[in-house]
């Protein structure tokens, strides 16, 4: 029997939306979040039922995000980052790769994957040394979004000295590994809760049987193309429903006092920029059709294209809640002046806006390393 996610969204919601101000005001990480999530299979929810997981469709997993995001951005931003690198999982499962012990592990035991925000991108940093066995590893990764409750981390880096040319290593590593170290330094504009720490790498070791993945460095390669059909309508699914949030709640707001010109056009902009944003992160959740979405650099491209339109229409959408709720914004005890902040987010992740033009100038026009021109 199929769960309804989006419900159980909601029912978590309401507890979620009375601790987000205390995360927020004290840049912590939403810890009792993650644990009512785990309670609920949340972690597992995208493994597929055979392997023993709640089988949800990747639209099930962006819907429950959206919702999440309603109540606390900061846990369903973290989460994206768990569930993205689920879901990247799932599809490499369904074409025959193996990734079912990844998924059997979250099934069994709800681990928590943490991701490194992509800061890595195609070259990745950080560098590698062989040793008998595999690899030592030194590397500074950013943006490790649920590392104070990560499990897992899933994560690359340069092997600039391999015989064959240089190289980029994929690898899953326990947090708890010796040399691996989450810093606390999370104090940021907005999702102050997401505990995104740097993780630092110092002489770890990496076995060679932990390589998932060995490609070449400077090359576009099939990975991506997966990680950016499955990635950004996940992440993007959080702010969807921050800016949401704003927007009713400024409506409410603005339903209680009396009503002006002014008021009204900036309610017609906040619903045209509501509807634009929504417009644009359906069809990213639709291109992604529940997992079977083509491999390819067009459909890499459409997505990164809508999430620049998503991300410009929603943060829009909450500048427009701001107005029309007044000045009442202006202060913390209403929770759109974090909404306002939390939006801000949205810009940072891949790609910036600036780097969507170059990527897709360079892949209109065949240019070589289109990524980073």
């Amino acid at each position: 029997m199929s769960q309804d996610w989006k419900k159980i969204a909601a029912e978590l919601g309401a507890s979620f939306a009375e601790r987000a101000a205390g995360y927020d005001d004290g840049d912590r990480f939403v810890v009792e979040n993650y644990g009512e999530l785990k309670q609920k299979k949340i972690f597992s929810m995208a493994v597929p039922s055979e392997l023993g997981g709640g089988g949800a469709k990747l639209s099930d997993t962006c819907e429950l995000l959206r919702e999440l995001g309603k109540h606390c951005g900061s846990t369903a931003l973290a989460l994206s980052m768990h569930q993205h690198l689920l879901a990247a999982a799932v599809v490499r499962h369904l074409k025959g790769m193996p990734a079912a012990p990844l998924l059997k592990k979250v099934a069994d035991s709800e681990t928590v994957l943490v991701s490194t925000g992509a800061s890595d991108w195609v070259d990745a940093n950080g560098s590698a040394e062989r040793v008998e066995g595999g690899y030592r590893v030194n590397a500074k990764k950013i943006f490790g979004s649920g590392s104070p409750s990560g499990d897992l981390m899933i994560t690359s880096v340069a092997w600039n000295s391999d015989p064959e040319g240089p190289s980029v290593l994929h690898f899953a590593l326990p947090l708890k590994s010796e040399g691996v170290k989450v810093q606390d330094d999370w104090r940021t504009l907005g999702m102050r809760g997401t505990g995104s720490h740097t993780i630092t790498f110092e002489n770890v070791f990496v076995s060679e049987g932990s390589i998932s993945l060995k490609r070449p460095q400077g090359k576009w390669h099939a990975a991506w193309d997966i990680a950016c059909n499955v990635a950004p309508p996940i992440f993007m699914s959080a702010y969807i429903g921050v800016a949401e949030a704003a927007a009713d709640l400024a409506l409410e707001r603005a339903k209680s006092k009396p009503v002006k010109q002014a008021t009204l056009i900036a309610v017609g902009e906040m619903e045209n920029a509501r509807t634009a944003a929504l417009l644009a992160w359906q069809d990213m959740v639709n291109r992604s059709a529940n997992y079977d979405f083509p491999v390819n650099l067009e459909s890499s491209n459409a997505q990164i294209v809508c999430k620049t339109l998503a991300t410009k229409a929603l943060r829009h959408t909450v500048e427009k809640a701001m107005e029309v709720a007044g000045g009442s914004a202006f202060f913390r005890k209403l929770p759109l002046e974090r909404m306002w902040r939390d939006v801000q987010g949205s810009p940072y992740h891949p790609l910036p806006e600036n780097r969507q033009l170059l990527f897709t100038g360079g892949v209109r026009l065949g240019v070589e390393r289109f990524w980073d021109v």
